[in-house]
This record gives C-alpha cells, sequence and structure tokens, in this order.
C-alpha cells in the first residue's frame, strides 16, 4: 500500500485475518501505518525509482491516497505490476476537471462547472449561473476543504489562481445536506453498496456520519446508490469508490466528489456493517468475493475525534470506555494537535438520538471539549 496514513492502517489490520503480507511505502516511520506495519520502506511516492523498487515483490499495489502521479501508475502497470485502482480510474479523483467532464460524459448529475483562467473568468462564470457566491477549486491537491475557496466577488477570486494550477468553478448548491455512497467492486465487476449516509461537515472537515441517513426516502437512496454504482463500472474503479452529494431543496441528487479509497464517510462500517470497507476493500484488490455489506443495527454514527486540549488521551479512555462499554474508540497512533484528525469513534443501536449522543459525548471528551 503506498501511503502511511490512517486508511493505511486500519486496511492493514482488516487483511490480519486473511494473513496477508502487507507492505508499506511511507513518508515517516512516525506515520501512522508505519507504526504498526512490519514491513515498511520509507521513501517519496513520487519518485518512480522509489515507487518501481518498492513494488518489486508485490502481488499488487493499493492506495491510501490519490497522489500518485498518474504517469508513474502507467509505468508501473508497464512493468506488470497490478494496480488498483488502475491510473485510468483514479486520474478521476485526482484531477476535478477530468471528473467533472467524464461525470457529465455519462450523465451524472453535477453542479454546473467549467474551469476558469482567472478572476475575470470567475466573474464570467458566475453571471452564468445567478451570480456570487460561487466555488473555486483547484483541481488537483485538495482535501479536507484545503484547496476550495467560496468567492464572493470577482476581487475575492484571486487566491486560488495563485497556486499556479488550473481551476474549476462550480456553482454554489443550494443543499439540504451531504450525503456520501459508498461501493466497492472487483476486477470482475461484482459489487456490493452500503447504506446510503449522512456527512456532516465543519469548517470543511468531516465530523459526523450516520448511517444510514435518516429520513432519506427509499427511492433517492436506491438512486445515490446506483448512480455510484454506475460511476465505478463506468470509470473501471477497481476497490473502495465513495461518492459524496449534495441532496438538493428540489429533492435531487448532485455528485460532488469521488474518492477511490477507504473514505472517512465509510469509517462507520468497522463496527456497524458486516463487513467493513476496509475487508472489502482489500478483497476486491485481491479479486475476492465480496462480503455482505449490510448493517449490524439500525443506526451507527461517526464522530472524528480532533486534536484538542488531551495529548495523553489513557485518563479519557476511563471515562468514555466506564461511561459507554458498548462504544468503540479507533485512534489512529498521531500526534495531537488542535484541529487534526487523530481518530474515530463508533457508536450503535437502535435509537438515533441515543446513538448520536453517545458518539458525540465521547468525541467531545477525547477532545477535551467537555470534561464530564
Amino acid at each position: 500500500m503506498v501511503g502511511g496514513g490512517q486508511l493505511a492502517r486500519m486496511t492493514h489490520e482488516a487483511g490480519i485475518p486473511l494473513g496477508l503480507k502487507f507492505k508499506l511505502l511511507s513518508d515517516t516511520p512516525q506515520d501512522s501505518a508505519a507504526q504498526v506495519v512490519s514491513e515498511v520502506v520509507i521513501g517519496d511516492y513520487r519518485d518512480l525509482d522509489t515507487l518501481r523498487a518498492f513494488a518489486q515483490g508485490c502481488d499488487v499495489i493499493t492506495f491510501d491516497h490519490e497522489h500518485v502521479p498518474t504517469e508513474h501508475l502507467r509505468a508501473l502497470e508497464a512493468d506488470g505490476i497490478p494496480v488498483r485502482p488502475g491510473p485510468d480510474a483514479l486520474v478521476h479523483a485526482q484531477d476535478k476537471g477530468v471528473m467533472r467532464a467524464k461525470l457529465a460524459e455519462i450523465g451524472a448529475p453535477c453542479p454546473r462547472n467549467r474551469i476558469v483562467s482567472d478572476p475575470a473568468d470567475a466573474a464570467a462564470f458566475a453571471g452564468e449561473v445567478g451570480g456570487f457566491p460561487v466555488i473555486l477549486k483547484t483541481v488537483r491537491g485538495g482535501y479536507d476543504g484545503k484547496g476550495v475557496w467560496v468567492v464572493r466577488s470577482e476581487a475575492d477570486a484571486a487566491d486560488p489562481f495563485r497556486a499556479g494550477v488550473p481551476v474549476l468553478a462550480e456553482e454554489k448548491v443550494d443543499f439540504v445536506r451531504e450525503l456520501a455512497a459508498n461501493i466497492v467492486r472487483s476486477p470482475h465487476g461484482q459489487a456490493v453498496a452500503y447504506p446510503v449516509v449522512e456527512s456532516i461537515q465543519v469548517d470543511g472537515v468531516c465530523d459526523t456520519v450516520i448511517a444510514p441517513a435518516p429520513d432519506l426516502s427509499e427511492q433517492l437512496a436506491g438512486e445515490a446508490q446506483q448512480l455510484a454504482l454506475r460511476i465505478a463500472a463506468e470509470l473501471g474503479v477497481v476497490g473502495h469508490l465513495a461518492v459524496e452529494l449534495f441532496e438538493t431543496r428540489d429533492g435531487r441528487i448532485l455528485v460532488n466528489e469521488l474518492a477511490m479509497r477507504p473514505h472517512n464517510s465509510g469509517h462507520w462500517t468497522q463496527d456497524g456493517a458486516i463487513t467493513s470497507q476496509f475487508a472489502n476493500h482489500v478483497r476486491a484488490v485481491l479479486d475476492l468475493p465480496l462480503g455482505d455489506p449490510r448493517p449490524r443495527a439500525p443506526w451507527t454514527v461517526m464522530c472524528n475525534v480532533l486534536g484538542g486540549d488531551y495529548p495523553d488521551m489513557y485518563q479519557a479512555y476511563l471515562h468514555c470506555m466506564a461511561r459507554d462499554p458498548q462504544l468503540k474508540i479507533h485512534m489512529y497512533g498521531k500526534d495531537v494537535k488542535p484541529g487534526r484528525k487523530v481518530g474515530h469513534v463508533n457508536t450503535y443501536g437502535d435509537d438515533l438520538a441515543d446513538v448520536r449522543e453517545r458518539a458525540r459525548h465521547a468525541a467531545d471528551y477525547l477532545r477535551g471539549t467537555i470534561t464530564e
């Protein structure tokens, strides 16, 4: 697996019961996955020679991020190394301009958008979609709200162009909430779909995920799952695909982003689904039969734990575990820094209000936002 973050850490954990030999290309020995994987190569994923040396002896390569240069992945494939997802699929998660063009080609519903060349062009786009505000995004490299700007005037639109990469303009959607449709697809075309979830963002970072999305009609949930499955098939995705969606006020869904790896909106599956997103990603990458994605309980809630006032979580564990013996805590082994994702908690049960309160209390206590 290329990338040493928490997604690699949890994917490695899912492979242990299968007896997999897991090899990791990590930036530093302190990275989340590098702390727990036995075979770690420290190196730069942007260097082709490093990637080629790492790939020697691997049966298949997969990723915990989308940032490996597309041309490097093509070189690995030319060397005979299976890359999953492959470069022709992964480029749609790497480049928002490529993604939007392909989604338009296959008729997937999206916000109105186009590539813009400068602030004046961004203002012209705003005029096309009914005026400011509009959303500007760098086509590569953005995540967790980075590389995304809400601009309210032509003068406000200068910052995105300073990065020196193409900028995508999108209409600002009047949405009710954000949803995510998570699916997993194998090389031979088998695919499974998890329940559609509600994803609640705070300052551009995923805060809470509720599975399934409350009060979502069966029709719209089915449309979202079918859309995600169709996108995966059209793009040739192998492994996990998260399709982040807007639910609009007039009852439609629009595609916001794609991620071709295990995803924050699927972390609830570790404890709330029969087969987790990580286990099914491993199965798909190895072309094994996929596992059952159905939920174990009527409701599961995931809350991210962000770094706060507690650099040492142990004392907080005592309170959280004693208060809620069913609570599931997943920490990433990261140094605690304010606002940094350092872990998540999962709760599940029959009563949504109770499940939400338990997850929120634990996440806030672990952060130090509350102390009782």
